[in-house]
């Protein structure tokens, strides 16, 4: 990935992370932006994000947030100046999870340093 790629995709994760903590669908609850990855071309933009909740509740999330993505994406375009303003995506990024699941077996196999 280029430079350039990273400095957009970079951008695009602090405008949305922004955005989607202004906004106001009560279905959407607790979200991290882990990542942003774009097409070369501009015209696609995959948003990873993370939900603090139970799969319900991530489910929710992401209906909220694709139903959401117009405002999101003419947000991008009125604090990016790209050549094209990407369509976006959201999808479910486990590795949060994945990381918390590990801290946790960790601390099971070694209980005494804990404490």
């Amino acid at each position: 990935m280029s430079g350039r790629m990273r400095r957009v995709n970079q951008a695009l994760r602090e405008v949305l992370s922004e955005g989607i903590g202004a906004l106001k669908d009560p279905r959407i609850g607790f979200v991290t932006v882990t990542g942003v990855d774009t097409s070369p071309d501009l015209r696609q933009a995959t948003v990873y994000v993370s939900v603090l909740g139970p799969e319900r509740k991530r489910d929710a999330t992401l209906e909220g947030l694709q139903s959401s993505h117009g405002v999101l994406q003419s947000r991008v375009n009125s604090e990016l100046h790209l050549k094209r303003t990407p369509q976006l995506t959201f999808q479910y990024d486990p590795t949060v999870e994945r990381g918390v699941r590990l801290s946790r077996l960790i601390d099971e196999l070694n209980p005494d340093e804990h404490e």
